[in-house]
Order: C-alpha cells, then structure tokens, then sequence
C-alpha cells in the first residue's frame, strides 16, 4: 500500500490501470455524493447545505472493514459501489490511494482528512479490524470511557478542533452514557485562489434569499477575468469555475431565478461531467461573489438510512468484525468560509488571467443569490453544498 506506486503530489503519473481506478471511484464517489445531496435537501428546504462527500464515503468504507453479512452489503450498496464488478478489496486499496494522494503535503493547498473511532474502553476491538484500519485508512482507534460523557465528549471536540486547524470548534454537542461507539471523520482544506481579489473592490451589497427578502453582505468583484466558464440553457443556469494554485478548483454553480429545484433534481455525475467538458475559458467582464461562511452539522444515521444504509443504525446491526457493538452514532460537521484571498473549508481557475480594457460590458454574473458550491481536488468531490444565507456561519470576517 504505502510503496512508490503510490500517487504524490509533483511525482510520476500513476500507472494507466490505477488512474483508472482511481477515476472510477471518483465517479462512483460523486454519485453518492449527489444522492446524499439530494437527501439533505429535501430534509433543509430553503437552508445552507454544505457536507464532504468524499470524507464521509470514506469513513462508512472504514466501517464497512467491521461489517459482515446483509450490514455489509448495505454500507458498500449505499455508497453505489457493485461487488460484482468491484471487489471489496479494491474499494479499499482505492480509497488507500486517494486518502495518501490527498494528504500530501504541499506549499499551494493543505488539506488534511482522517477518521477516528472512539470505543467504550469495556469493550474489545478485534486487533484485525485496528490493523487493517491502520493499514489502509491510516485511521486510528480510540479507547473511551463513555460512562463519564462530558469527558468523552470533550476528548472527541478536542480531537476535532485540533485536526481542523480550530475551524470545527464542537463536533459534538451531548453524548449520553447509552453510546458506546462514536465514529469521527474530518476533512480540512484551505486554498488559495490562483486569481485572488482585491479586498479594496470589495463593497457592500444585496443578497436575495427569496420572497422579496435579502441581506446585506460583503461583494468581492473583479474585472475582465477570464476563467473557464459554461451557460447550461437546457438547466438554466451558468458555471463559473475557479481555479486554486493548485490541482484543486471551485465551481460554482448559478441558476437562474427560480431554478434552483430543477438543476438540483438533475444533479447526477453525468451532469458535473458536462459540466466540465463543457467548461471554456470566457472574458468575464464583471463577476460578483459574496464573502460567505457557513457551517453545518448533521447526524448521519437519520439521513443514511434514505441511501439504504439502514441495518448498521439498528439493533440488527452485525459489526462483528469490529466489537460486535449494536450502538453506533456518526456525525458529520462543515465549516466553509470564502473570502478574497481563496478558501477555508472544513468538515470539517483553465488558466485565470486579467485584462483592462475599456471596451463595453459584455459578460456580468452576479453570485447575489442562492447557487450551489463544488470544491474539487484532481476530480475528488471534496465539498458540496448549496449557498441560500451567505452569512450562516458562526465566524464574522
């Protein structure tokens, strides 16, 4: 797992099979990732939606190693992973991959991603499932006392908050004595963008949240920039993206008034994929993007269960590969914030250049309503999430 064949950051290209592989689980990762959007969505009608995709997959593809039978299946069904034509095996020496591609360290971007189980200390965990959590996930088990729960819940936020760089403040809110296992993931991400703003041009303006109502937040806006950019008229809306001074980008996604249910309905992989075909670099001659941050937080075993992933939550759950434990909870917590310099996210631009001219405006997209976010890495879906109040998070610039 851990030899040179492994993708680095600066290093030879992968082998041709495993950059296939590892486009396939970028695509089977994006399909879950919609199909959980889409869950979220219908369940925060009107609310800020922002979750890691690829940091959560991963965390159930580390359950998965502790699952047997139909819990099993399940979890590995509901990521949109076939067995038939991929072996569980190969999922995770996959995920292996990409968890060790995306954790490199490197001057441009810094993303950090990981997984931590904490365990009731009255219970065992079977020295296979640490070795191989290990091995493969470079995930870590965690003895915890969850008779004293304020302590335990304080050694998980502690956990968290360092892992994130203090971005993820409290992951966990109350913990009762009844839990017996707690299952951590986080993903931590701060880019800078290729093309930054100019905070000078940064001034106030309206958002419009619907319904007539808006508020007040600050607009960064640059000039004749060209970026990569697509106008989808079959979904109306248009595609801006932004690159990092990385492998990494942005896109964002603008429907037009009243769109926004008809192009989150066709989110699927086919459509981010045409998307990105489509992309080409265009003369933006005004583009207009808030300054945002939001945070969000959700407990996963309310809403998993929609993706099929049900039997792990409940009493017929079979994690005999792991304690043998019935009791699970798993949540999953992101902070986002977007300002002039690039991007800070947590759950934890084709080439950007500008030109001055005076010719008249031909090309103007004003991000002053609600749009959809992908933050992506070498085609990992990173972050997703739809921007209904730019001011939803707990941090003020």
């Amino acid at each position: 797992m851990r030899g040179d064949n492994l993708i680095r950051q600066g290093s030879s290209h992968p082998s041709t099979p495993l950059l296939a592989s590892l486009l396939k689980l970028a695509s089977i990762n994006t399909d879950f990732a919609f199909s959980l959007y889409k869950e979220l969505a219908l369940k925060n009608p009107n609310k800020n939606i922002l979750f890691s995709p690829f940091s959560i997959s991963a965390a159930l593809a580390i359950l998965s190693l502790g699952a047997s039978s139909n819990t099993l299946e399940e979890i590995l069904g509901g990521l949109k992973f076939n067995l038939t034509e991929t072996p569980e095996a190969d999922i995770h020496r996959g995920f292996g991959h990409l968890l060790h591609m995306l954790s490199q360290p490197g001057d441009q971007v810094n993303i950090s991603i990981g997984s931590m189980i904490f365990v009731d200390k009255h219970l065992q965990i079977l020295t296979e499932f640490k070795e191989k959590a290990r091995a493969l996930y470079q995930s870590e088990a965690s003895m915890t006392d969850f008779q004293q729960p304020d302590e335990a819940k304080k050694l998980i936020n502690d956990y968290v908050r360092k892992q994130t760089q203090g971005k993820i403040k409290e992951l966990m809110s109350e913990l009762d004595a009844r839990t017996v296992m707690v299952l951590v993931n986080y993903i931590y991400f701060k880019g800078k963008w290729k093309m930054p703003f100019d905070p000078e041009d940064t001034f106030e303006a309206k958002f419009h949240l619907g319904n007539s109502r808006s508020v007040k937040v600050p607009m960064m806006n640059i000039e004749d920039l060209t970026t990569p950019y697509f106008r989808d008229e079959d979904l109306s809306c248009s595609v801006v993206e932004l690159k990092y001074t990385s492998n990494a980008s942005a896109l964002f996604i603008l429907p037009d008034e009243g769109r926004m249910q008809q192009v989150e309905a066709s989110l699927q992989p086919e459509t981010l994929k045409k998307w990105k075909d489509s992309l080409r670099p265009r003369k933006i001659d005004q583009l207009y993007v808030p300054k945002f941050s939001i945070s969000t937080d959700y407990s996963l075993e309310k809403i998993l269960p929609q993706l099929g992933i049900r039997e792990v939550f409940s009493e017929e759950a079979d994690l005999s590969r792991i304690t043998g434990t019935k009791d699970l909870r798993m949540l999953h917590k992101s902070v986002v914030k977007v300002d002039e310099s690039g991007t800070i996210a947590s759950a934890a631009t084709g080439e950007l250049f500008t030109f001055r001219s005076a010719r008249p405006l031909t090309l103007k997209i004003e991000f002053n309503r609600p749009f959809l976010l992908a933050i992506e890495e070498n085609s990992n879906l990173l972050f997703l999430g739809r921007v209904v109040q730019p001011r939803g998070g707990r941090d003020s610039f």
